[in-house]
């Protein structure tokens, strides 16, 4: 079954669009689990055991994994063989390199950590992507127009009278010959999302920006789905993950997935509400590497022929 299919499915019989960032701060993990291997993956393991039923994907911020060193690459494999087989599993660290060593980084995700779809950055061009996307049974999200502020440097600019995020839209739905592309779009910008959602087709969109940075869930699922006639998948992590200090840190996670899904089950019905998620609390700079823990025992592109996809056989 496609990665696509495959996310439908979940969707379908969870009845929820709601990915579940896994993004490990060791400075908002519960003290008594944030100094060992061992007490993280306890950790999480509480939060996907009372959470799978809930979800249509989980999705491991590469940079919270890499940063702790060897340990944490143990610590993501571990989380990666924990969490249902059934349940797709986003790997986000936005690679991208020539295309020798894109095969490297595909080979990484997809199979030493078993991921299921990852976040690749379009900036090198098709090459670049080439060895992700011939991966069929696999899906890659490409960056198109993110939720932070510094996406106007260059995502907003206009080139041939229109923003280059549109060109990047219209691109990967040009690449997307085996039905395993989607686009990551910022819940911050909601006149754009409903744009990049008309240039998108059928590909599903990866939606951050719920929560903190300010981006509505309600305009991101109706605008992301096209009113539910589109793949959409709404992506939330601190407002979930760190809903408790205390040992009731899963029930609460739990529960914060139940009012989010209920959101979304009322929009399907065509009732929208005041009601805004939960504000994931917002940091006042970029976040400080953690220590380490104890170690443990389109549109056809119009350049040369460097941006044409190869044959199809």
């Amino acid at each position: 079954m496609s990665a696509v299919k495959e996310l439908q499915r979940i969707q379908q019989s969870n009845q929820s669009l709601i990915c579940l960032g896994l993004d490990l701060d060791q400075r908002k993990v519960p003290g008594e689990f944030a100094t060992t291997l061992k007490g993280m993956f306890e950790f999480v393991r509480r939060i996907i055991d009372a959470t799978q039923d809930q979800v249509c994907a989980y999705k491991p911020n590469m940079a919270f994994y890499e940063s702790l060193g060897a340990d944490g690459f143990s610590l993501l494999k571990l989380i990666r063989d924990r969490i249902p087989s059934h349940i797709p599993v986003i790997l986000d660290g936005k690679r991208n390199d020539i295309g020798n060593t894109a095969a490297q980084y595909a080979h990484a995700l997809y199979d030493r950590f078993g991921a299921d779809w990852i976040t690749a950055n379009p900036y090198m061009g098709y090459d670049s992507l080439r060895p992700f996307l011939e991966r069929k049974e696999k899906g890659v999200f490409v960056l198109c127009l993110t939720s932070n502020p510094g996406a106007r440097d260059f995502q907003m600019l206009r080139i041939d009278g229109r923003p280059l995020y549109a060109h990047v839209a219209e691109k990967v739905a040009y690449w997307n010959k085996d039905g395993n592309c989607g686009l990551v779009v910022g819940a911050t910008h909601s006149d754009q999302l409903k744009e990049i959602r008309a240039l998108a087709g059928e590909m599903p969109l990866l939606i951050p920006g719920v929560g903190a940075q300010g981006g509505s869930l309600e305009d991101a699922i109706v605008d992301g789905t096209d009113n539910f006639r589109k793949p959409a998948v709404i992506n939330v992590s601190r407002s979930v993950l760190y809903a408790s200090e205390g040992p009731d840190f899963a029930q609460r996670a739990r529960q914060e997935l139940l009012r989010l899904n209920s959101i979304v089950a009322r929009l399907r019905q065509g009732e929208r509400t005041q009601e805004k998620p939960a504000q994931e609390p917002e940091a006042a700079s970029p976040p400080e590497t953690p220590a380490g823990p104890t170690p443990p025992g389109e549109q056809p592109p119009t350049g040369g022929p460097e941006n044409q996809p190869p044959p199809q056989g």
